[in-house]
């Protein structure tokens, strides 16, 4: 019967159960011993079964069994007592007729549960329709979860917990039934790699943060790790030394540096540390969780921070450069490092030297390293200079190649022409290259005989071809000065016999700017004419573009100039025309008065009539006097 009974048990444990919320009281035992002790073996059931007094009646015996058992309160939690484990069900008895069954599932956070721990379990129905106990474990710690969450907290106490999934960022777990946070930064003390190794794991946790608003908790297993690690460190760095020698694992690799286990306490060799040779990642050099011997450089014991060195156990390459190594000598090696101001070769592993930009060219053109080598290059150099106890060597690349200053009055003597090639404007000229190292300089005064040039990017381009003649060299200061105009005769010895002052020809207004405006005459030659000089004959002035003539008012051949006019063509003609009527008024004045002076000869032979004559010519002259 008794097996019948459990057997029924264990299969209404997964069964749905209303929750009630009755109470069910049981009495009590009274622990009162029978009067009549009958062996078990010779019992009459049949007998018991009729009602017939075997130590006391039926309903007596049912009374007794009743108060033997516990008092159960649906919908509280009581302790109860493992009393059976399997794969799928733990069975546990809290004092009442029938033991309860629970899925074992509720206990994986405790893989150490055997039987006969007390354990809490929550009351759902003290007995179902078939007479089960219904019994929840985790209904129970979810109750007392988060009395029990926040008394570890408080007491700084370590918890179990199962890792039931992986989450963005962490995992979640399962403590006292309540889903908590493990960020994967908690997870250990080294990087973890794979985070579902630790899927469907118990792991030991410490709770570090509570958020009671959104009933949050989150956990951590390194702070344990730490915990054990900093009394490790503390032993650790107390006895370290400059200049020890230790054996660690490669912990972690980043772009500046490589971070090494010491055995529990991490050092950091910066990627200049790890080799004499130049090197771009540390992964070159080092793997993950390689085992190698490093030496301390410092330690900060304050701070924990140690300061590994992986090259200083190898022997410092300069010591093994050749001792006949001088300057003048030619080296060959690789371009390890490229910038702008010049390129770093490698000779020999972890020797290097610096051929600066200026090294790289005759030419004084600032230009880039880019332009002259490129990384990884094997090149050929001089060695300018040797510093051996520095451990600095400067090379060059232009040494290997003659200077061209050095013939440079047999190949560019003065007056010699040549054909070069715009690099470079100023407003003071245009800089030109005859060749590699080879530079010169036209000054703008020298590019054209006519032409007024205001920015030499106005007579030429830069990369174009430009003749010129040589002018004078500076060999010891590497200048040269070169002319373009000179290629032609002076054409102002032409141009003083032709626009002479006073000479009127015509001309074309090129531009204009607050004094004047720029005057194109025949021949190519320019002139200036100043706004006073640009007024028309009906007061309007003269517009761009527009061709009209100009006198000559001043030319100078010493400074190229030649001041021109328009409005002194008309101004000149009003002169001359005022000229001719005044003379024409002297000479009939004149002639007035010769007739005046004839009268008077004459007028002692006046009669009526001449008197009469000289009242009219009276009057001719007053009319005439009127009339001026």
């Amino acid at each position: 019967m008794e097996e019948n009974q459990k057997v029924e048990n264990v299969e209404q444990v997964e069964a749905p159960v209303a929750e009630v919320k009755e109470e069910v009281v049981v009495a009590a035992p009274k622990k009162k011993k029978s009067n009549v002790s009958i062996a078990p073996d010779k019992f009459d059931w049949d007998a018991f079964e009729n009602d017939e007094n075997y130590g006391g009646s039926k309903e007596e015996l049912e009374k007794a069994y009743g108060e033997s058992l516990s008092k159960v309160i649906e919908n509280e939690v009581v302790e109860g007592t493992v009393t059976s484990i399997s794969k799928r069900e733990v069975v546990v008895n809290i004092g009442y007729k029938s033991e309860g069954v629970i899925p074992y599932t509720e206990f994986r956070y405790n893989p150490d549960l055997k039987v006969g721990d007390k354990v809490d379990v929550y009351v759902e129905n003290a007995e179902d329709k078939k007479g089960q106990l219904i019994l929840s474990h985790k209904r129970a710690c979810a109750l007392k979860s988060w009395d029990r969450v926040n008394e570890a907290f408080d007491n700084n106490e370590i918890v179990k917990g199962y890792i039931k999934a992986r989450t963005k960022g962490g995992m979640i777990v399962d403590v006292f039934g309540i889903e908590a946070f493990l960020p994967g930064s908690q997870i250990d003390v080294k990087p973890i790699r794979d985070y579902d190794v630790f899927v469907n794991k118990t792991m030991e946790f410490k709770v570090v943060k509570i958020n009671h608003d959104f009933r949050n908790v989150v956990l951590s297993h390194k702070a344990l790790i730490e915990a054990e690690l900093e009394a490790q460190k503390s032993a650790i760095i107390s006895k370290l030394e400059k200049g020890q020698v230790l054996e660690g694992t490669v912990k972690n690799i980043r772009e500046y540096g490589v971070f090494v286990d010491l055995g529990g306490v991490d050092g950091l060799i910066h990627i200049t540390d790890l080799s004499w040779g130049r090197i771009s990642n540390p992964e070159e050099v080092v793997k993950l969780d390689q085992k190698i011997n490093v030496v301390i450089l410092d330690f900060d014991e304050e701070k924990q921070r140690i300061a590994l060195g992986m090259k200083q156990l190898t022997k410092h390459p300069w010591d093994s450069l050749d001792p006949d190594l001088k300057v003048g000598d030619k080296v060959t090696g690789k371009v390890v490092v490229l910038q702008d101001y010049g390129a770093f070769v490698e000779i020999q592993p972890g020797i290097e030297g610096l051929i600066h930009v200026s090294e790289m060219s005759w030419s004084s053109h600032l230009r880039s390293a880019q332009d002259f080598l490129k990384l990884g290059q094997d090149v050929e150099a001089q060695v300018l200079t040797l510093d051996r106890d520095e451990h600095k060597m400067s090379l060059g690349i232009k040494q290997l190649k003659p200077d061209p200053w050095a013939t440079i009055t047999d190949k560019y003597a003065v007056g010699s022409k040549h054909t070069a090639i715009v690099r470079n404007f100023t407003n003071f000229g245009v800089f030109v290259e005859l060749e590699e190292g080879v530079d010169g300089l036209v000054h703008v005064s020298d590019l054209s005989w006519t032409k007024k040039v205001k920015h030499p990017s106005e007579f030429t381009a830069l990369g174009e071809k430009f003749e010129v003649v040589v002018l004078e060299i500076d060999q010891e200061n590497r200048r040269l000065s070169l002319g373009h105009k000179q290629l032609e005769e002076n054409p102002w010895d032409n141009f003083e016999a032709v626009y002479t002052p006073g000479s009127i020809h015509e001309g074309t207004v090129v531009s204009f700017n607050e004094k004047g405006a720029t005057v194109a005459l025949e021949q190519g030659i320019e002139g200036f004419a100043p706004s006073k000089g640009l007024v028309k004959e009906d007061g309007s002035t003269i517009a761009a573009g527009e061709k009209i003539d100009f006198k000559v008012i001043e030319f100078n051949k010493g400074s190229k100039k030649i001041i021109l006019s328009h409005t002194r063509i008309a101004e000149d003609k009003k002169r001359a025309e005022a000229g001719e009527i005044i003379k024409e008024k002297n000479a009939e004045a004149e002639n007035t008065k010769k007739a005046v002076r004839k009268i008077k000869a004459n007028v002692e032979k006046t009669t009526l009539g001449d008197i009469s004559e000289l009242a009219n010519l009276k009057e001719m002259m007053e009319a005439k006097e009127d009339t001026k």
